[in-house]
């Protein structure tokens, strides 16, 4: 494959795709007050004087890794398994671990992690069961039992168990058990005392907007829509996707259709969310919506739960436990798309596909497939090199969606990143008809992956036209430049304005190693060695283990007569396996190794052979500006 062939496998439009989440200044309000359960952590070492034996004697007190015999072994494997988020061979290897060693909380703990990100909480629930019997208790196996009774709607029996733990160490409470206990006091028939206890945490400093939009749910949920809409009219209380969505049913229950569907217009992006497109409809025809965003004090849980996920999976460096509060929060209320989403994204962020599979299937199954999470889905499942699936979701978005311009272009770019250069033309096509009344800004992007597919199906003349006027939109993407103006010196025509284009991305992207290997090979094939070497050896600089790179600075070093130095490049591009990725010729570079490049290329002439120039290539300067595509 050429180097233009790799690079038009590479760029996608989906860098420019945001996930929608909940109201941040929610988020951020609400870690200020955050107690979180103590999940087990790497256990340290055991102590110069203490053998392995002795540590695991003492694992239950010290946390100590367990390392006895017969338990080395699952335990090992649980660990590489947890280091590779791979949560279903973790649970069945810590769950091992735990049968040699019933009473270790550190394994046990971890078990209990395990099974809960792999999605198999009935287990999980039973070894916090017996964790608990055996005097064993942790926080996660505290939360795991309250989910439990919360799941079986035995509300009496939640609050006390929770007013028991109080009662035995008041310390350890908590936000999140107080919001269960809130709504468990709603399912247990005691609403006033409830409204009071959401009333009381609200007063908590930095989590007032988190409990009133829980306090809100609370008041709709026993019918006084009026305190309701007042609570949930506070933007920093009802702002995120579940609030308006709630705001918008209570409306309609105080018969306010029109203010509600005001109120959705006004949103930002209402199309990239079928459900609240489907909601503004049925309200503009008049139909009084029911209020269901929760059903039961389960799902109100089942909320607490998602929102603290949600708050942890924002940190820069997530949170395990943000996959499994959103597990719990999916156990709860199967039917709550927000939930299951959440699980989902977080499952793929860790590269577990087949875990988060199912959790996207459910979602489509319910009608609730969301276009923003299915276009991040289809980008994740490429770059892990999962192109077939990726395809498969793409032709999905498209079929659920036809009018919706993103899908084509996702479909087009898993096409293009698999080759199927003069297949990916139509899905761009769709595109841009789509997109042919909307701003040009949200038109380049297309045109240019269009331009690409064009270019590599033998297509150029269409190809140019789609990559100028991209650049006539977005005169200042450098890969974009990049591409027409090398295409045009690959062909040999316009040199002089091609080799200017490259140098105004230089100029953009001055550390891209790719397209100063463009810029030094325009001058390569305009003669121009002396120039070539110094743009060549900045892309190797940043790009030294590609043998494309090494290659073509040998070939610069040789004609302008460092033959040693060429040589030594030669051979640095054969020692990285150029076989493998295709782009470089390993015979052609042992040829040159055995007979020098004049005497290669005099044998090419002689043979009627044609090596054409390799064709741009850019990787970091591909990507999109998330401000300028929709």
């Amino acid at each position: 494959m050429s180097r233009l062939g790799r690079n038009a496998l590479v760029i996608s439009a989906m860098d420019d795709v945001s996930t929608t989440r909940p109201n941040l200044a929610l988020i951020v309000a609400l870690l200020a007050g955050l107690s979180l359960p103590a999940v087990a952590q790497e256990p340290p070492a055991p102590k110069p004087d203490q053998s392995p034996s002795a540590a695991t004697a003492k694992a239950g007190d010290d946390q100590t890794a367990p390392l006895t015999f017969g338990l080395a072994g699952p335990y090992l494997a649980a660990r590489m398994a947890t280091v590779e988020n791979d949560y279903r061979a973790a649970a069945r290897y810590f769950v091992q671990a735990v049968a040699h060693d019933r009473g270790d909380r550190y394994l046990q703990d971890n078990a209990l992690v395990a099974l809960v990100s792999a999605g198999n909480i009935p287990r999980a629930v039973e070894l916090a069961q017996q964790m608990t019997q055996d005097g064993d208790r942790t926080e996660l196996s505290d939360i795991l039992l309250r989910a439990q009774l919360a799941h079986q709607g035995d509300w009496t029996g939640l609050i006390q168990l929770i007013d028991t733990a109080r009662s035995d160490d008041d310390s350890q409470r908590n936000l999140i058990e107080d919001m269960v206990q809130a709504w468990a006091l709603m399912g247990a028939g005691r609403a006033s005392d409830a409204l009071a206890e959401f009333e009381r945490l609200s007063q908590i400093d930095g989590v007032g907007p988190m409990v009133r939009y829980h306090l809100a749910l609370a008041r709709g949920m026993v019918g006084d829509y009026e305190s309701a809409q007042e609570l949930l009219a506070d933007p920093a209380t009802g702002g995120h996707l579940l609030g308006v969505t709630a705001r918008a049913q209570i409306l309609s229950q105080l018969e306010q259709n029109d203010k509600a569907v005001d109120m959705l217009n006004q949103l930002q992006g209402i199309e990239a969310e079928p459900q609240i497109v489907a909601l503004r409809d049925r309200l503009e025809t008049g139909e009084t919506i029911p209020f269901d965003v929760v059903k039961s004090p389960a799902d109100g849980i089942s909320q607490a739960f998602l929102t603290f996920a949600t708050a942890l999976a924002s940190n820069p460096d997530p949170e395990p436990l943000s996959l499994i509060h959103a597990r719990i929060a999916a156990w709860l209320s199967p039917e709550m798309p927000e939930a299951r989403l959440m699980v989902a994204q977080l499952l793929q962020d860790r590269q577990q596909f087949d875990l988060a599979e199912p959790e996207f299937e459910a979602l489509r199954q319910m009608g609730q497939m969301r276009p923003v999470a299915e276009l991040s889905r289809i980008d994740a499942l490429s770059r892990a090199d999962r192109r077939a699936e990726a395809e498969k979701a793409a032709l999905a978005l498209t079929a659920a969606y036809p009018d919706l311009p993103q899908a084509w272009v996702a479909l087009g770019d898993v096409l293009r990143q698999q080759e199927k250069f003069a297949q990916a033309v139509p899905a761009y096509d769709k595109s841009l008809a789509l997109m042919q009344d909307g701003p040009d800004q949200s038109r380049w992007f297309p045109l240019y992956a269009r331009g690409i597919a064009l270019e590599r199906s033998g297509q150029f003349d269409r190809a140019e036209a789609d990559l100028q006027a991209a650049i006539k939109i977005k005169p200042d993407q450098a890969s974009l430049l990049n591409y027409l103006g090398y295409s045009w010196i690959d062909r040999n025509q316009h040199l002089e304005k091609g080799l200017e284009l490259i140098q105004k991305a230089v100029e953009l992207s001055p550390n891209d190693g790719y397209i100063l290997d463009s810029l030094a090979w325009a001058y390569f094939r305009l003669g121009r060695f002396d120039e070539a070497v110094a743009p060549m050896e900045q892309a190797v600089g940043s790009m030294a283990a590609d043998p494309v790179v090494n290659d073509h600075l040998g070939d610069i070093y040789w004609m302008v007569g460092r033959t040693r130095e060429a040589e030594i490049q030669w051979q640095r591009a054969l020692s990285l396996e150029p076989g493998d990725s295709g782009d470089v010729d390993p015979d052609r570079l042992r040829a040159k190794l055995d007979r020098g490049l004049d005497a290669v290329m005099a044998e090419e002439r002689a043979a009627g052979e044609t090596k054409d120039l390799p064709p741009p290539q850019t990787e970091a300067g591909a990507r999109t500006d998330p401000k300028t595509t929709d």
